[in-house]
């Protein structure tokens, strides 16, 4: 495809992600009501595909570098929409929790791809942009996600949510299997896919991944095997031959710490949302349709901070931009805890869209861009791993303090400073982004100023 198809393909890509989630979550409840599903049932709804998400995406990235993005974001997408049909169709409550799992699996070939696609389609000092148009139709999504989620279980039902994907999903990716893909041909000697590495990642992603959604009453059993298999994985990868992971992408860095960055703003971003809904709607006595519209700043104010966050880092470098934006997000935080009225709460929203708006565009560009193009779907499988991580651990933290007696403002305070960490981490960002990064790939050499 072309780079106006690719960059398109991956928006929707993105935004059909971000839409499932977030329409999915107002429209459980009817999903429960209507299928005669217990708390459980509905919740595994959700968690059945965080945890096939979870467990698979670094190893859908290497697929992508081996096969082609394109191939891979075809699938993945004509797999979603199949499914999401599917589940439209489901009869019981059984079927939509397997149809689920099934569309996860899917959706880990989907989104490393998205990411992927545009390092192979972009020059590395064009990409900023790209990326920040992906994360503003991502903020769209989240903003038209409860609101149309709504309306969808108002009005048509429940089942209505999964249509509402299909024929998007199904047009884009069907294009990108049937369109000429000259930049994701397979290598002429691909790598060798590093099976052992695949199962012990998915093992330890999958198990940390479902304790963390089921605190405070987690499996620690589950847990342990979680720990026990991150060990095993990080010794495997020292002296395999062919990682599933390669040094010259984790080795950096600069990588490890963007990817630490997006874990620690994603946990305290959607930590924050969830401690809020319940802030409003138990304190403030808004009802749920009041609490989306305070909280609708955050989105607006995400859409317009993704642009901008693709110009500062060229005139600031990666290092300032990251750990301002992260002081921000830091301190819409504390406005909010310290919120009484409309307008605080509104000011407090919108300073945490701006933060994180140009926290995830500044370090999803920096684990992009570093990467070489052999390895951008790693890269995107790592990013959206921390995407994944990040909000699963926020969560349950938020739930943990909350439940546990300390209450919203204890719960916002250690938030603050889950996004102060942030803040922390971005320090180890370069200082400017047009450091040459890989000098043995003529296409990812920063321009050098000519000497007058």
């Amino acid at each position: 495809m072309n780079r106006r198809l690719t960059l398109a393909g991956s928006v929707v890509g993105a935004m059909v992600v971000a839409l499932d989630g977030t329409v999915l979550t107002i429209a459980r409840p009817t999903l429960q009501q209507d299928l005669g599903a217990s708390l459980v049932e509905a919740q595994w709804t959700g968690t059945g595909y965080l945890i096939a998400v979870a467990g698979l995406l670094v190893f859908a990235g290497r697929l992508g570098d081996r096969y082609g993005q394109q191939r891979l974001f075809g699938i993945g997408m004509v797999g979603f929409g199949l499914t999401s049909a599917a589940i439209g169709l489901a009869p019981d409550v059984g079927w939509v929790i397997g149809l689920r799992v099934v569309q996860g699996v899917f959706g880990a070939l989907l989104q490393p791809a998205t990411l992927g696609m545009l390092r192979a389609a972009y020059p590395p000092d064009r990409l900023r942009m790209p990326i920040a148009v992906r994360t503003s139709s991502i903020g769209l999504a989240a903003a038209a996600g409860p609101v149309l989620g709504g309306a969808l279980a108002a009005g048509p039902g429940w089942r209505a949510v999964f249509f509402l994907n299909v024929v998007p999903t199904l047009l884009l990716g069907g294009l990108a299997l049937v369109t000429r893909d000259p930049g994701g041909r397979p290598a002429p000697r691909p790598v060798p896919l590093d099976v052992p590495g695949v199962v012990l990642l998915a093992v330890a992603l999958a198990c940390l991944t479902h304790a963390l959604v089921a605190l405070p009453a987690g499996s620690w059993a589950v847990a342990a095997l979680g720990v026990v298999a991150a060990v095993a994985f990080v010794a495997h990868e020292r002296r395999a031959a062919s990682p599933l992971v390669p040094s010259d992408v984790i080795g950096q860095p600069s990588v490890a710490a963007a990817l630490g960055v997006l874990v620690a703003a994603s946990a305290a971003l959607n930590g924050t949302l969830f401690v809020a809904a319940y802030l409003l709607q138990d304190t403030f006595g808004l009802d749920p349709v009041q609490t989306g519209l305070r909280a609708l700043p955050l989105a607006a104010a995400m859409i317009l901070a993704a642009p901008l966050a693709a110009v500062l880092p060229g005139r600031f470098g990666p290092r300032v931009t990251t750990v301002t934006a992260s002081g921000v997000l830091a301190a819409g935080i504390v406005v909010l805890r310290a919120a009484h009225g409309t307008p605080a709460v509104c000011t407090g929203f919108a300073l945490i869209g701006a933060g994180f708006g140009t926290v995830m565009v500044t370090a999803t560009h920096v684990v992009v861009r570093r990467a070489p193009v052999g390895s951008a779907g790693v890269a995107g499988g790592l990013q959206q791993t921390a995407m994944n991580v990040g909000p699963t651990l926020g969560v349950a933290g938020a739930a943990t303090l909350t439940g546990a007696g300390g209450g919203h403002a204890v719960a916002l305070g250690a938030l603050a400073g889950v996004a102060g960490v942030a803040v922390l981490i971005g320090r180890l960002l370069p200082k400017r982004s047009e450091l040459a990064l890989h000098p043995d790939q003529p296409e990812d050499r920063a321009p050098v100023p000519e000497r007058r």
